[in-house]
């Protein structure tokens, strides 16, 4: 690649996006709930007792119903998974890290479609609404 004016000019405008990427609110609330996430003792708790209960299932698994405690150990995980998935810092976490997604996909899709209205945008999100999905051509079954 041949590095011109231009080129730099790109390189600038993309560290000046990133930089209001991270100071956006969808950001700092993002980085406010992952901060609450590492700093509260009861989270930890939670966390390190799913880790625990997957790494019993994890063990098991392959055996199915055949190991002793199969439907101990699966209960178990998922109970954790509940408690963990239920604590208010990780759930705000996960709203947030949706939000903050929702962001960067605009922001990509925005960016191909002024390259070209051709440009197919897959955000990984089923609810990635203004954005065409699909082939992009004759692709249609039947």
């Amino acid at each position: 690649m041949i590095y011109t004016e231009e080129v730099f000019e790109i390189e600038d405008c993309v560290l000046e996006l990133c930089q209001k990427i991270i100071s956006s609110p969808q950001a700092t609330e993002h980085l406010h709930n992952r901060f609450s996430i590492e700093n509260d003792l009861k989270t930890k708790v939670k966390e390190q007792e799913f880790i625990k209960a997957r790494e019993a299932y994890e063990r098991i698994e392959a055996y199915g119903k055949h190991a002793p405690d199969y439907t101990e150990k699966r209960r178990k995980l998922r109970q954790e998974k509940r408690q963990l998935d239920m604590d208010e810092h990780v759930s705000a976490f996960r709203v947030s890290e949706r939000e903050l997604q929702e962001v960067l996909d605009r922001v990509t899709y925005g960016i191909a479609q002024s390259v070209s209205k051709d440009i197919k945008i897959d955000a990984g999100n089923p609810f990635f609404e203004f954005a065409d999905k699909g082939c992009g051509g004759s692709c249609s079954v039947g």
